[in-house]
């Protein structure tokens, strides 16, 4: 599994093969070991078997998740507080950090001194950074990172995971802002797309004109 992994990785990274990466990964000189998780683009909590066999392309945080032996939701609560959240936070830096490098991102690896363990300030003075270098989200001739808005999928009823965004305000602002997009997945198919105020729209709908 090491082995397929790394060569799935390499592939991005420019010229690397899987043999280079352990060496790659610990040369101090290297400005981009791997890209981490530049591409994140989903997360995904459903039975392992809807995405085993499938080529996400290094880009879906999964979550192995069966809403039917999930007694009172609480495990569908955990994920929605926890990792969902987690994933959020890692999608929304290297979003910040690609749109918006100046405000949000820490500017050229090459020349961070880590200042006061909070942040990096660039060569000997300037303002205080936390966020990711610019060469963590570009390769030098195109952005790696395609921003874009987390998309979180999780095959359960929408009516079970209602009354849990209704009592965590905070994870109910970032759907309600558009900074997470939440889909209810049903025999592995999009369902519903939750809506602002707590309302599920029909995936039917949604598609309309």
């Amino acid at each position: 599994a090491g082995a397929l992994a790394r060569a799935e990785r390499a592939a991005r990274l420019p010229g690397a093969r899987p043999v280079t990466l352990p060496a790659r990964a610990a040369d101090w000189a290297e400005t981009r070991p791997e890209w981490g998780l530049a591409g994140c683009a989903a997360f995904i909590a459903a039975p392992r078997a809807l995405t085993r066999g499938v080529d996400l392309g290094g880009r879906v945080f999964l979550h192995d998740y069966a809403w039917r032996a999930d007694r009172d939701f609480a495990t569908l609560e955990l994920i929605l507080t926890a990792p969902v959240v987690v994933a959020s936070w890692i999608a929304l830096q290297y979003y910040g950090s690609a749109v918006a490098p100046a405000a949000f991102g820490s500017g050229n690896k090459l020349l961070h001194n880590v200042t006061g363990g909070l942040g990096v300030v660039e060569g000997n003075g300037g303002p205080l950074r936390a966020g990711l270098p610019w060469q963590a989200v570009h390769d030098g001739d195109r952005l790696v990172h395609e921003p874009l808005r987390l998309t979180v999928l999780i095959e359960a009823p929408p009516e079970a995971m209602t009354p849990i965004l209704a009592r965590h305000a905070d994870m109910r602002a970032l759907l309600d802002n558009g900074w997470l997009h939440l889909l209810a997945l049903e025999g592995g198919r999009p369902a519903a797309r939750l809506r602002r105020g707590l309302t599920w729209e029909p995936l039917a709908a949604a598609l309309s004109p």
